[in-house]
């Protein structure tokens, strides 16, 4: 696994880079002056420490099917780590259910998917999917395989179903033609 963010890694590198900081040759069409009168240079994307999520993973037939069984072994978010039984940061394996622990903590997530090759968690923290194998966050809004389990776990976090983006949405924000074509 290469060294970038990942199971619950974020960059810390978000913040607006301020006057001497900035880089030599930076574009200055996102330059502004804020309220001290300092230049600063807005991030946007990538550049300010976000991650855009995968649309698809070769991965997903690692997963059971969602069945009603499968998504009743859905453990509560505030479970602890089946291994060192910490509290917090933890982990599902979509693959097995077993819950385990972030890098942050003792690493037992991540221990987990070089023993068995589970690759695909998800984050009772942020609910967020991480592929090991693909070493990069996956989108459970437009992954339909995620959808299932992802509710599930929302419905455990917070007591109610996630607001779901509408496939039709999210056709058109990744510029595909939402299943219709037209003839020209």
């Amino acid at each position: 696994m290469s060294s970038t963010a990942g199971a619950g890694e974020h960059s810390s590198s978000s913040r607006p880079v301020r006057g001497k900081e900035r880089e030599e040759g930076a574009d200055d069409s996102n330059r502004k002056v804020d309220d001290e009168g300092d230049l600063s240079l807005e991030l946007y994307g990538a550049e300010a420490g976000w991650v855009e999520a995968r649309t698809s993973c070769p991965h997903l037939p690692a997963m059971p099917a969602a069945s009603a069984d499968e998504l009743a072994r859905v453990p509560a978010p505030d479970s602890q780590c089946s291994r060192c039984h910490h509290p917090s940061e933890n982990w599902l394996c979509l693959i097995c259910k077993d819950v385990l622990c972030s890098r942050f903590i003792n690493k037992h997530m991540l221990y987990h998917y070089q023993e068995t090759g589970h690759c695909i968690a998800l984050s009772f923290s942020d609910l967020s999917v991480w592929c090991f194998a693909c070493d990069s966050y996956l989108d459970a809004q437009s992954i339909l395989e995620l959808r299932p389990v992802y509710e599930v776990a929302h419905l455990l976090k917070f007591g109610e179903r996630p607001p779901f983006r509408s496939l039709e949405v999210l056709d058109l924000s990744s510029g595909q033609n939402g299943g219709s074509s037209s003839s020209s």
